[in-house]
């Protein structure tokens, strides 16, 4: 039975905030002061102050993506299995995108979205634990999708969205409900105890999986050909030797 503190859909209550400096940081405020609870989903129409990964920001045009922030309780996972719950996270968005955008979408370790070799979606994962005991007491799961914003900063590197995929418009608050729907199934996965499931899941999905790529560690940019990801998150590559990088260890250079 899964933990009565987590017994809500993701996605209900989802909150439309209009302007809002990050969804993560509201969401994150809401849950540690007994304001929301597990599911609870923080959407904006503006976010001036968006997070990315390792110290990115993530602006996008007012009211054209999905910018929002859930709330996970995450009672049914030890702190050191974290990396399942962003691999689940990852598969939802990419189900989301793959849904509308087709096969061409996968995913790009740690979790960005792609489709062919541009970026769709980034997700980033803030943590909270309990003081004294250490135990994980909130996940607040970030997403960026690009859904109809056509026209791109020149800070943002190869953006691509549903519209200009599609050449559709779409209702975005109506498909960040669905993006909700997703994560509640694949949070299921998780809460059902079917943890083995995620990463066969993942690694079908993965990004450049069995082929070359070039990544950057500190000034080094090298050759290497992606075998996996690990159930702890890190790359396994090959060359003329196995290798196992860290999340933000290395970086992709891609072009």
């Amino acid at each position: 039975m899964p933990h009565p503190a987590i017994s809500g859909p993701i996605g209900q209550p989802l909150t439309v905030l209009a302007s809002i400096d990050s969804t993560n940081n509201y969401a994150m405020a809401q849950a540690v002061s007994g304001a929301a609870a597990h599911g609870s989903a923080y959407f904006a129409l503006e976010q001036t102050a968006g997070k990315g990964q390792r110290g990115r920001t993530w602006l996008t045009t007012p009211g054209e993506n999905i910018m929002m922030s859930t709330v996970i309780r995450p009672a049914e996972l030890p702190f050191h299995q974290q990396f399942l719950l962003s691999a689940a996270m990852a598969l939802a968005c990419y189900d989301f995108f793959k849904k509308y955008a087709g096969d061409e979408t996968r995913i790009k370790w740690p979790n960005d979205i792609y489709w062919r070799d541009r970026k769709a979606a980034g997700i980033l994962i803030e943590n909270r634990l309990e003081p004294g005991n250490a135990q994980w007491q909130w996940a607040i799961v970030g997403m960026g999708v690009n859904i109809n914003q056509t026209s791109f900063g020149e800070g943002t590197k190869n953006p691509v969205s549903l519209k200009q995929i599609t050449g559709k418009t779409f209702e975005v608050e109506t498909m960040a409900a669905e993006l909700c729907s997703f994560q509640e199934k694949w949070w299921q996965v998780i809460v059902s105890g079917e943890l083995e499931k995620l990463m066969p899941a993942y690694h079908d999905a993965l990004y450049k999986l069995n082929e070359e790529v070039r990544l950057k560690k500190e000034n080094g940019v090298f050759s290497t050909r992606v075998s996996g990801v690990t159930a702890n998150g890190q790359l396994h590559t090959k060359d003329v030797i196995d290798r196992y990088f860290d999340v933000g260890e290395v970086e992709w250079v891609l072009g």
